[in-house]
C-alpha cells in the first residue's frame, strides 16, 4: 500500500517577513528628516563662521598692549625710611610677575574661572556646549568665557553683551592664543581683572580685603579672592560678606 501524501495544513512554509508597525515607520522617516536638518544646519553654520571669520579677523585690533604688557600703576610716595606715605590714582594695582604669584591663588582662580586654560587654544568648546544646553533650561544662567575670552574683552572691548561682541571676544582670544603663553595670559589676567574696592589684580585686592601681601594668603583666602571676578562691585566682603561667602564655598568645592 502507498503511503498517503503529507498533510498540507501540517507543513512550515515559508513565513512572509511583517511589516513594521506604522508608528515605528512614522518615527523613522522623522529621525532621518531631523538628523538631515541638522546636518544641514551645522553645515551653514560652518559656512556662516567661516564667512564671519574671513571678515572680521583681519579688522581685530593689534594685541601690543597684551605682547608689551604694561599694567597702569598709582603714584606712591613713600618717606626716606620707605614707609607708604599715599596712594594717588583710579586704579590700585601692585604689579606682580606670575612666578611670583602663590600656587594657591592660581589654582584657585583656574578652578572656577576655567578649569582647563591648559588645554583649549582659547575657546573650551566643551563648556560652550554644556553652558548652550544649560541656557536652554534657564537663558542666560550659563557662560562660557574662558580666561582668554575675559583677557580679549577687558582690554579690547566693552561690556555689553551683544552677539558681535561675543564673536569679536573669541576671534581676540584665538589671536591671543597665537601670539602669547599660557603663563603670559595668566599674568596678564591675574594683574589686570577689577576685583572691587578700586582693586585692579589679585595683588592690590590682598592687601585691601585682608591687608596683607598676596604671598602670604591661606587657602580660604585665595578662593575668596578667586570669586570675585564674576562679580567685584557686589559680591566683595566689603559690600557683601554673605555672598562673597557663598561664593568662596563654590570655590573650595
Amino acid at each position: 500500500m502507498s503511503p498517503s501524501p503529507p498533510d498540507e495544513r501540517g507543513r512550515a512554509g515559508p513565513r512572509s517577513p511583517r511589516a513594521a508597525p506604522r508608528w515605528l515607520r512614522s518615527l523613522t522617516r522623522t529621525v532621518v528628516r531631523a538628523a538631515a536638518l541638522a546636518a544641514v544646519f551645522a553645515v551653514a553654520l560652518a559656512l556662516l563662521a567661516g564667512v564671519a571669520f574671513a571678515i572680521a579677523y583681519p579688522n581685530l585690533p593689534d594685541i601690543d598692549e597684551l605682547t608689551d604688557y604694561r599694567p597702569r600703576l598709582p603714584l606712591r610716595v613713600y618717606s626716606a625710611d620707605g614707609v607708604l606715605l599715599g596712594e594717588y590714582g583710579e586704579e590700585r594695582r601692585h604689579f606682580l610677575p606670575l612666578d611670583e604669584i602663590p600656587q594657591v591663588m592660581q589654582d584657585a582662580l583656574l578652578s572656577v574661572e576655567d578649569a582647563r586654560f591648559h588645554h583649549h587654544g582659547g575657546i573650551d568648546y566643551l563648556r560652550v556646549l554644556g553652558a548652550g544646553l544649560r541656557n536652554l533650561a534657564v537663558p542666560l544662567s550659563q557662560g562660557a568665557s574662558t580666561i582668554t575670552m575675559q583677557v580679549a574683552r577687558n582690554f579690547y572691548l566693552p561690556t555689553e553683551k551683544t552677539f558681535t561682541r561675543k564673536l569679536y571676544e573669541m576671534l581676540l582670544a584665538l589671536k591671543i592664543e597665537s601670539q602669547l603663553s599660557k603663563r603670559q595670559i595668566l599674568e596678564a589676567y591675574m594683574n589686570q581683572i577689577f576685583l572691587g574696592q578700586r582693586a585692579y589684580g589679585f595683588a592690590a585686592a590682598s592687601e585691601i580685603y585682608f591687608g596683607k601681601p598676596l604671598q602670604e594668603v591661606t587657602l580660604a583666602e585665595a578662593a575668596m579672592l578667586a570669586g570675585l571676578p564674576q562679580a567685584p562691585a557686589t559680591h566683595n566682603p566689603v559690600v557683601n560678606p554673605q555672598r562673597a561667602r557663598a561664593r568662596q564655598l563654590v570655590v573650595l568645592e
